[in-house]
């Protein structure tokens, strides 16, 4: 659809999912349960994500791995019946138009969970991602030290960076959350959708989502360097008109903090410079070299117990051997940097999850299928309990 043509709907206020349950959570679940009931369920099980599908039993997972939680299978009639009385109306009839819908679902009381809802061939199919309650804080986040450092500088570019489902707006969250306890700043968020909704401690903050409080993140970018800001957090930097006014923003006195879909700092930069055109790459590179101020990439890893996910981080906090290698086009060797710079505070992914493999909490198997380097996991390849 022309976005000219689109217009954004008129109830754009969000339920927070602060307040009193009205629901009690049930001691087990069956295909009669209601969606309340199930998400409540999920979150008190410590579950990561809920899979309900036509023809198939509910699912949740849980420390990386998928439980059957009821006995029978879903019916595309009972899934249509749950969907129609748990959904708002304009998003139970949008993805009857549509076939597809991601929203984040309020239940008062009960927190928040990002929902996606399609058809599919048999029926309906509903994921659902529980979201914290509360944002972690920096101690409880995992993260290396240095990282904190990357909450105190003035204008620049900071990337949190892993596959889908690692953890990224929960790192994003606390690393925002940090600024906000700490520095009197104004702070816009750009976001599709809000997950987690910031209490304004010192700072201003003004949370804005696309397709209900803006067409695009372009057009929110755009707003937002006239808005007086301080941080600009964008959750996803997804195309090349996000992206270019990001960097802008990071090179014209700005602290702004996005995500972005890619497995190591390497593989982040050349990506961010790869989405533009060859001949703006020289350019681009020299800009990157100057307002990039780190890259944090993560995995969560099954912990040996199967309880439990574990963080495993990479760290790249730029120096002046990182913007070298951007701005000679060489960003295949920054692995060399974050190697020698143990010092400060810089560790490789793979380095990461050695120490986790060596202190017991993870597996040296989930180490290898995850690894950029797997030589140096060798002897886990095929041992699945190693």
């Amino acid at each position: 659809m022309n976005m000219e043509t689109r217009t954004l709907p008129k109830d754009f206020l969000q339920p927070t999912g602060h307040g009193e349950c009205a629901v009690a959570c049930p001691a087990s679940l069956s295909t009669e349960s209601t969606l309340a009931e199930i998400l409540l369920f999920a979150r008190q099980d410590g579950a990561s994500d809920v899979h309900l599908s036509t023809n198939a039993p509910g699912n949740l997972r849980k420390a990386g791995a998928l439980r059957q939680v009821t006995e029978g299978a879903f019916t595309a009639d009972r899934l249509a019946q749950m969907l129609e009385q748990s959904l708002p109306a304009d998003k139970w009839q949008k993805v009857k138009e549509t076939g597809d819908i991601e929203f984040v679902h309020a239940l008062p009381g009960g927190g928040r969970f990002r929902m996606v809802v399609n058809r599919q061939r048999f029926g309906w199919d509903l994921t659902a991602r529980v979201i914290d309650k509360e944002i972690r804080t920096f101690e409880a986040s995992g993260m290396p030290a240095s990282c904190q450092g990357l909450t105190k500088w003035a204008q620049g570019l900071v990337l949190v960076a892993g596959p889908a489902g690692c953890g990224k707006s929960s790192t994003l969250a606390t690393l925002v959350e940090m600024v906000n306890q700490t520095r009197d700043d104004h702070i816009i968020t750009i976001e599709n959708p809000i997950e987690i909704v910031y209490t304004p401690r010192k700072c201003q903050i003004s949370q804005r989502e696309v397709n209900l409080h803006t067409l695009s993140s372009a057009n929110a970018l755009r707003a937002a360097l006239r808005e007086d800001p301080d941080i600009i957090i964008v959750s996803e930097l997804r195309d090349l008109e996000t992206i270019q006014l990001a960097v802008t923003a990071a090179e014209t006195g700005h602290l702004v903090f996005a995500t972005m879909n890619t497995n190591n700092a390497a593989q982040t930069i050349t990506s961010l410079i790869g989405s533009f055109s060859p001949d703006e790459q020289p350019v681009i590179r020299n800009m990157v070299a100057e307002s990039l101020r780190g890259v944090i990439c993560q995995q969560l890893i099954p912990a040996s117990d199967g309880q439990s996910v574990v963080p495993a981080f990479e760290v790249l906090v730029m120096n002046s051997a990182a913007g070298a290698m951007i701005k000679s086009g060489r960003t295949n060797q920054i692995n060399n940097v974050i190697a020698t710079g143990k010092n400060e505070g810089m560790v490789l992914l793979d380095n990461a999850m050695l120490a986790l493999v060596s202190k017991g909490a993870i597996k040296g198997q989930e180490a290898y299928r995850r690894a950029i380097n797997q030589n140096l996991f060798a002897q886990y390849g095929g041992n699945a309990h190693g």
